[in-house]
């Protein structure tokens, strides 16, 4: 009576890239393959492609490691971005007011799972 687990997590938590940022690059891979959404990573030019690529690498490495799925039929079936702790700092302004900066984190999680047949 096991179930047989065709989906893999993995997480990056408070990662130090604005979430709509992130969301950005997030939504180039959501439902594709694994090699495609790869190589989209490698060649996106913006700051959130390195992290986002570190979680998907992470994805497929607990997919196989930990559940014995096969690589060559993983796609991306969710991946999402969540607001992480705001970091506030305060910048001086004039008349001896501050006005406040909010430096944002995100949470970046990818789940891949086994292709459907049929």
């Amino acid at each position: 009576m096991a179930e047989q687990i065709t989906a893999a997590k993995a997480t990056a938590n408070t990662v130090r890239i604005a979430p709509r940022k992130v969301r950005l690059v997030v939504d180039l891979i959501r439902g594709k393959s694994i090699g495609e959404a790869i190589s989209i990573l490698k060649f996106t030019p913006r700051a959130a492609s390195p992290a986002v690529e570190k979680v998907l690498m992470s994805a497929i490495a607990n997919a196989e490691h930990n559940y014995d799925l096969n690589i060559e039929n993983l796609v991306v079936s969710e991946a999402y971005v969540n607001e992480g702790p705001t970091i506030k700092r305060f910048r001086p302004r004039a008349k001896g007011s501050a006005s406040p900066i909010l430096k944002r984190t995100s949470h970046i999680t990818v789940v891949v799972s086994e292709k459907k047949e049929g």
